[in-house]
């Protein structure tokens, strides 16, 4: 009776090269409600193709635990977890985090894209735009603070990344070769390697990330990772 309550038991966390808090981590009003609109989405396309949560699961290559917390709401689910489920689904990563257009013209106005990746120390990676499948183009605005390190494994065949600094210097990781870039620097390269963005400096560093995604949806897609 006077004891001390027990403990709870603690979640383990994805191995990370820094600390990082995905969307819905910090579960403030605006991740809380992004989480539970991708939930519903992955549910709604699930259930519209009569796929069980263990055929979305061993689809994507997650496990069936983490399928019943996206569609939560209550995951923790990485950007890899999301793509891996998006491609499963053939309707690409954009589209959990859009509601569907009927319009062929989509603003997102500033502040308004989707936070799918922060740090503990400021941090985000935001999806500002995306186009729909079969070929995805996602369009990324992407900063990091002093230390921060995002680490992608390889994406399918076909997967091509562009970066451009804004502000600041980046890293990136290609294959294991490292490309130093500053104000204005851009680099191209294939997203089938596994590949990193860190900032290395003493100051916040901004850049634009352009990734495209061909053939999402057409079966003949055989997802690798991304982290």
């Amino acid at each position: 009776m006077g004891g001390p309550p027990p403990a709870r038991p603690r979640v383990k966390a994805a191995a990370r090269a820094a600390p990082l808090v995905h969307y819905n981590a910090l579960m403030d009003d605006n991740s809380a409600a992004l989480a539970l609109a991708i939930g519903s989405r992955v549910r709604q396309e699930r259930q519209s193709r009569r796929w069980t949560l263990d055929r979305l699961a061993e689809t994507a290559g997650v496990s069936r635990r983490m399928v019943v917390n996206v569609e939560q709401g209550a995951a923790n689910a990485s950007v890899g977890t999301l793509l891996r489920l998006s491609d499963a689904l053939g309707i690409g990563l954009p589209a959990l985090v859009q509601p569907p257009q009927l319009n062929a013209v989509k603003v997102t106005r500033n502040g308004d894209g989707a936070v799918l990746w922060s740090s503990q120390s400021g941090g985000r990676g935001v999806l500002v735009a995306g186009t729909e499948p079969p070929d995805v183009v996602e369009l990324w605005d992407w900063t990091l603070a002093p230390g921060d390190c995002h680490t992608s494994e390889a994406h399918t065949p076909g997967t091509k990344e562009l970066v451009q600094v804004q502000h600041g210097t980046i890293t990136v990781d290609v294959g294991g070769q490292a490309f130093v870039l500053d104000d204005g620097d851009a680099v191209a390269f294939s997203g089938a390697m596994a590949h990193s963005y860190a900032n290395p400096g003493t100051g916040p560093a901004r850049f634009s990330l352009a990734v495209f995604e061909p053939g999402v949806g057409s079966g003949s897609r055989t997802e690798v990772a991304h982290a």
